[in-house]
């Protein structure tokens, strides 16, 4: 009977799944083909992130899915002339490389694909002054 209870202990302990490893934090990939962000691993998908809802957009709509780093798609090129813009303009405004952001996607974009070109203007106020005349000429 002992032999017969250590025979089925013994192969209750076989029969039992390995106990799963610690699940290991996924460490993101160093980022390939970045012509206009030049930051660290760990700014790059924050930031995307911001573009992605500034545009309201999903990833897939400049990148390839399962391909980050490919060119194929056309937004991608946009997407990138974009950044280098409001990069140009918040340097001139900010007088420096490490600016304050004054613009960004959502300054036009405001969580659309394609920003509002028509825009309306302020009415004049009723009460403006006059612009200054100039002097009479000599």
């Amino acid at each position: 009977m002992r032999i017969l209870l250590s025979l089925v202990m013994i192969s209750a302990a076989w029969a039992q799944q390995p106990q799963p490893e610690a699940a290991k934090p996924k460490r993101m990939p160093e980022p390939k083909n970045l012509k206009i962000l030049k930051l660290p691993a760990n700014e790059l998908l924050p930031l995307m992130r911001q573009f992605s809802a500034s545009l309201g957009v999903q990833c897939v709509h400049c990148h390839v899915k399962g391909d980050f780093a490919s060119d194929e798609n056309p937004h991608k090129e946009i997407a990138r002339t974009m950044i280098a813009m409001t990069q140009d303009i918040n340097t001139k405004l900010g007088g420096g490389e490490k600016a304050h952001v004054h613009v960004s996607c959502f300054t036009c974009h405001r969580g659309e694909m394609h920003p509002e070109v028509d825009v309306p203007t302020p009415p004049a106020t009723p009460n403006a002054p006059p612009p200054p005349t100039p002097p009479p000429a000599k």
